[in-house]
């Protein structure tokens, strides 16, 4: 750390908590951001702080934006019966920048987990079913991780929807892998070969 300079350590300490940052990057970049105050550290905090007034999540979907209701929820042109349900708001993100799909999202929030004690109520999952019923859905994609804990989410899901065609992410998956750290080639692979569940 600097010496005597707490607002510096202040700021090399928040950042070091951001992920893949750790206490040598974080001090770099705080260094970085010093020397270009005028156009970029000065500008940056107006946007955080604009960001943390403004951002919310949307309330039928779950994504982050600056409305109650995202744009892709408002789109009506995204209104194709069809909905992908993705763990986190990332992986809604990894999604939309393959460009493939065109549909509509619903964010969970996380997996089904037992040894964490996470149910289905932990999760967004009845929101899920309340706008199956209500909304003109024809098919649900299941676009989580294929880790033990996004298959259990995806197998409960599906067993919610006897009637629903359910279908998940295909080939260029990897067993283990999160849509985040995912290419936007494989992506798009995957959701043009998602099968039935």
């Amino acid at each position: 750390m600097t010496q005597g300079n707490e607002d510096i350590d202040g700021l090399i300490a928040l950042l070091a908590k951001l992920p893949g940052l750790g206490p040598r990057s974080a001090r770099r970049a705080v260094l970085h951001l010093i020397k270009k105050r005028k156009h970029l550290l000065v500008p940056l905090a107006d946007a955080m702080t604009k960001v943390g007034q403004t951002a919310r999540e949307c309330l039928n979907c779950g994504n982050i934006g600056t409305a109650d209701i995202c744009p892709i929820c408002s789109d009506d042109r995204r209104a194709t019966g069809e909905i992908c349900v993705v763990e986190d708001v990332a992986d809604l993100w990894a999604m939309e920048r393959s460009g493939v799909f065109r549909g509509r999202y619903h964010v969970l929030g996380g997996t089904l987990s037992a040894l964490d004690a996470v149910g289905p109520e932990e999760l967004r999952i009845p929101k899920l079913l309340d706008r199956i019923a209500s909304e003109q859905v024809t098919e649900v994609i299941l676009a989580l991780s294929a880790t033990v804990d996004g298959q259990t989410t995806a197998h409960y899901i599906a067993d919610q929807l006897p009637q629903m065609t359910v279908t998940s992410l295909a080939q260029g998956v990897p067993i283990g892998g999160e849509l985040d750290y995912l290419d936007d080639g494989t992506i798009s692979a995957a959701l043009r070969a998602r099968r039935s569940l």
